[in-house]
């Protein structure tokens, strides 16, 4: 039986991770920020196969836990990042635990032996910080691929930038490390949209959902998806984790970073779907997932659906 060390595995997207890797008949071993808070990963005993899975106490700013998280890993994912969209302090929230918590576990994993494969779940900021709108230097109708030069202005919210700044340094791990008896690969969904699997209210994703759902402006992010009508990418987080587990499974792969994106919808008209009302406007392709499709073999769920499901 292989190990699949997951990071993050019990939050939003890492639950939907978690249970594939059971239900594909892994031991898989979680990391949580606070192993005493049962509430934070307690959904997780109740999967298919969960007598396979362990929970660890975990800080990505801590290198020697990192390392004996890591040990015994077939293949490890990292989704121990947080998304946060109100926050106080930029660096403690976000760019501490994102950009060097990366660039622990990327110290950690060059020292292990056993890894097989190693799956990031970046963003779509690797390409983009100024999503969901296009960066000004951009035209409106500029369809995003993996060929795009990655953009990154000081002026987009923080969150974004502090997951570019990662992906940069998995870029850089892997050139100044050539040889490595493991692959890399990255998935760098949009806003990534669904049901949790647990009954913890604390996702932002989900949060997201609620407040455009309702109208609701509690920060200035939300207030500009409302002032703009943004057009919206979406991806079922369903969608992510299976293709997060085809990463994982796929070789030959080493080194890519996916785009794992849906359609995009107006906010106003994400909102009318939210209420089970139809759109006024057809949707748009502003990501392309082309690549990830063909290479992954993922036919991802369209957003209408994913929105229903919501609903």
């Amino acid at each position: 039986m292989q190990t699949a060390g997951i990071i993050g595995g019990s939050g939003f997207i890492g639950s939907y991770i978690t249970k594939i890797f059971l239900e594909e008949n892994y031991k898989v071993k979680v990391s949580s920020t606070d192993i005493n808070n049962k509430s934070k990963y307690e959904h997780l005993q109740t999967l298919a196969n969960a007598g396979n899975l362990e929970v660890y106490g975990l800080d990505v700013r801590d290198t020697k836990m990192i390392e004996d998280f890591v040990k015994d890993c077939d293949i490890l994912v990292h989704g121990g990042t947080p998304f946060i969209l109100d926050i106080k302090d930029p660096h403690k929230e976000l760019f501490d635990p994102t950009v060097q918590g990366t660039r622990n576990f990327l110290q950690a994993i060059s020292k292990s032996k056993d890894i097989k494969k190693v799956v990031f779940i970046a963003s779509v900021a690797a390409w983009n910080t100024s999503f969901p709108l296009n960066p000004a230097t951009h035209s409106a109708d500029h369809i995003f691929t993996e060929q795009d030069t990655p953009y990154i202005s000081e002026q987009d919210h923080p969150y974004a930038q502090a997951k570019f700044l990662a992906d940069q340094e998995v870029r850089k791990f892997i050139s100044e490390h050539p040889d490595l008896p493991f692959e890399i690969t990255s998935i760098s969904p949009t806003w990534v949209v669904g049901n949790p699997l647990s009954n913890r209210n604390d996702s932002t994703s989900t949060g997201l959902q609620y407040l455009i759902k309702n109208k609701i402006a509690p920060n200035p992010f939300v207030e500009m998806l409302f002032a703009t009508d943004a057009k919206f990418s979406m991806i079922d987080v369903r969608d992510v984790a299976e293709a997060v587990y085809q990463a994982a499974a796929t070789k030959g792969i080493h080194g890519k970073n996916y785009l794992v994106a849906n359609e995009s919808y107006s906010v106003s008209d994400i909102s009318r779907m939210l209420n089970n009302e139809v759109p006024l406007a057809e949707a748009a392709i502003i990501y392309d997932s082309a690549l990830a499709k063909k290479d992954l073999g993922i036919a991802f769920i369209a957003a209408k659906e994913t929105l229903n499901h919501c609903v």
